[in-house]
């Protein structure tokens, strides 16, 4: 297949103000595309978009309204959606029955169900024109589970699982889809993790923009960062359990839960507590009626 073209593109990223996404955002740009920044911190948003010459507006993805309100900005600043970037997400750390409700409920709700609301609002107009790409920024937690985060790594499986099979069911029609599949990332979401991720390869956040740029240029499905650990992860599909349990134990895969820096991820997670709010609200809210 003939290398894409992206100048002229328009393209929006989720969660496009900091981190990862902010990175695609630049990336982006330098190919020539036109790029939608979408974010849940609006004034940062703005901050981020005015020296890339980029558009911004305020999106929360767990909500449908918010996030067609976002696409709806884009279209009329830069005009029908080429490409959809669903970056945003977060990564709470711990033991499984000490998680609140309400922070895996804003894990789901962000990680998983915001992907759903942006594949869902972009792909008719893609598939009514026979083009478009959706790209879905997972981890290769989606391939293979983490003690220590069991809810995030089950929506990434969740999210790699999503874009397969909409890859299938839309097979022909002219509309790519992409799962990159990222290690540890050198950004927030990974701090404290230096001792608990030991041995893991680590990648920054401008080695995972690069590869969302190779795959909008070279479509292809899956993208693992660093490339290297594509057939791992295949191979993992494949292995007995027994020896898949033999290599976790070897590499000490639950390190999470007794070497996590909390001091160091304190402000992430003050972030984290107040984005699980208005989950913690809503389900008030249910219990109540």
């Amino acid at each position: 297949m003939a290398k894409q073209d992206l100048r002229g593109k328009v393209v929006a990223v989720t969660g496009g103000a900091r981190g990862i996404g902010l990175q695609i955002a630049k990336a982006l740009v330098e190919q020539g595309a036109q790029v939608a920044i979408g974010d849940i911190d609006e004034k940062l948003a703005q901050a981020a978009a005015r020296p890339l010459g980029a558009h911004a507006a305020k999106l929360d993805v767990r909500d449908r309204e918010s996030f067609a309100a976002f696409l709806d900005s884009a279209r009329q600043e830069l005009g029908p959606i080429d490409v959809l970037v669903n970056n945003a997400g977060i990564m709470p750390m711990g033991a499984f029955l000490d998680e609140p409700a309400e922070l895996s409920t804003a894990q789901i709700d962000i990680n998983f169900r915001g992907v759903i609301h942006g594949m869902q609002l972009a792909l008719p107009e893609m598939l009514a024109r026979g083009s478009g790409h959706i790209v879905n920024i997972a981890s290769l937690a989606g391939r293979f589970g983490i003690p220590g985060a069991v809810v995030y790594t089950g929506t990434k499986f969740a999210v790699v699982g999503l874009t397969e099979a909409a890859d299938a069911e839309y097979r022909g029609r002219g509309v790519h889809f992409t799962a990159v599949m990222p290690s540890k990332v050198r950004t927030e979401l990974a701090a404290g993790t230096e001792a608990a991720g030991k041995g893991i390869p680590a990648v920054g956040p401008e080695d995972v923009a690069a590869a969302v740029v190779q795959a909008l240029r070279r479509p292809q499905l899956f993208v693992a960062v660093p490339a290297f650990l594509k057939p791992a992860a295949a191979v993992m599909q494949l292995a007995p359990e027994w020896l898949i349990r033999l290599g976790r134990r070897a590499i000490g895969d639950n390190r999470i839960l007794s070497k996590l820096d909390r001091g160091e991820r304190r402000d992430y997670e003050r972030r984290l507590d107040a984005l699980a709010q208005p989950a913690a609200k809503a389900v008030r809210k249910k219990v109540r009626a």
